[in-house]
């Protein structure tokens, strides 16, 4: 990477990076306030922008070269608040919908995804969402804050009941993966059949199938970067051992995109450090999904 490489996803010239020519669009949304540990999600959508400049651009597996199809970098989302916020996600990322483009967001905290699977959710029938991340995020509220990080898929959940016209259960469900960190007051309204935890998936030799099984036509991916092992990930704000490694996590997503209709997806939950692997490892991450989706 030079000096002159664009600062935008890929590092891309205007070419390639045109909001009118690209059919991806890279949302960023740097939003921290109520991260319940360490604080810094806010600088995760530059980080993983900046890392991204240095991604090879040729993906080897899917032997393509996504960024051919254009990847726009929009203007970051910001708001003071938690309720401005996902208003402001909304607003932008069904913009962006209505302008036929595949949308990615960048967190942020998990709660930014509130407002972007609200858009989908109008957007798309039979969608369904499929959450990668260490912990269940279905507290109704934390710390009085129901927009908390720590209650995205409680809302992510209300979300779907209430937009998704659909006869089909599945359309109205959150399928999470990787979990292994909740608190007791989620049980009751965790649905233990949708939730794929990480003890388990160690042992098992068919939960990918499994879990994409119980997906819906249209998917939504939600996925938090402390799904992985802190080993590999360890710039999050909530580290949690036992994590899933870089190939459970790739064979997932390459037999959704397989199976199902991708129609979107969002990366939240990098802290940034010091440390830039992690930030290349997000980076890498988001291209190897659209390499999926455009290719597969």
């Amino acid at each position: 990477m030079s000096e002159k490489t664009p600062f935008n996803f890929g590092g891309l010239p205007k070419e390639f990076s045109d909001y009118k020519k690209a059919k991806i669009a890279v949302l960023p949304i740097p939003f921290d306030k109520t991260s319940s540990w360490q604080k810094g999600a806010d600088k995760g959508p530059r980080a993983m922008i900046d890392a991204s400049r240095n991604v090879e651009l040729y993906d080897i597996e899917t032997k393509s070269e996504v960024y051919k199809k254009g990847i726009f970098t929009d203007k970051p989302v910001k708001a003071a608040t938690s309720v401005l916020m996902v208003k402001k996600a909304y607003e932008r990322t069904l913009e962006l919908l209505n302008d036929g483009k595949f949308v990615v967001a960048l967190g942020g905290e998990h709660s930014v995804s509130v407002g972007v699977i609200k858009a989908f959710a109008k957007k798309f029938k039979d969608l369904s969402v499929l959450h990668l991340d260490a912990h269940s995020d279905r507290r109704d509220s934390y710390e009085g804050d129901k927009l908390s990080h720590a209650s995205a898929m409680a809302r992510a959940e209300e979300i779907i009941k209430d937009v998704v016209p659909s006869a089909e259960e599945t359309a109205k469900d959150v399928i999470s993966v990787g979990i292994r960190s909740m608190d007791s007051s989620e049980l009751k309204s965790i649905k233990q059949d949708k939730i794929f935890y990480a003890e388990e998936i160690r042992k098992s030799k068919d939960w990918i199938k499994k879990a994409t099984d119980k997906l819906s036509k249209n998917v939504y991916i939600t996925i938090d970067l402390d799904v992985f092992d802190p080993s590999i990930m360890p710039s999050t704000g909530t580290p949690e051992p036992g994590g899933l490694d870089w190939y459970q996590v790739i064979d997932l997503l390459k037999e959704v995109s397989l199976r199902k209709n991708i129609v979107g997806f969002d990366v939240v939950e990098l802290m940034p450090t010091a440390n830039k692997a992690p930030d290349f490892l997000a980076a890498k991450l988001i291209y190897k999904l659209l390499s999926y989706k455009f290719s597969l």
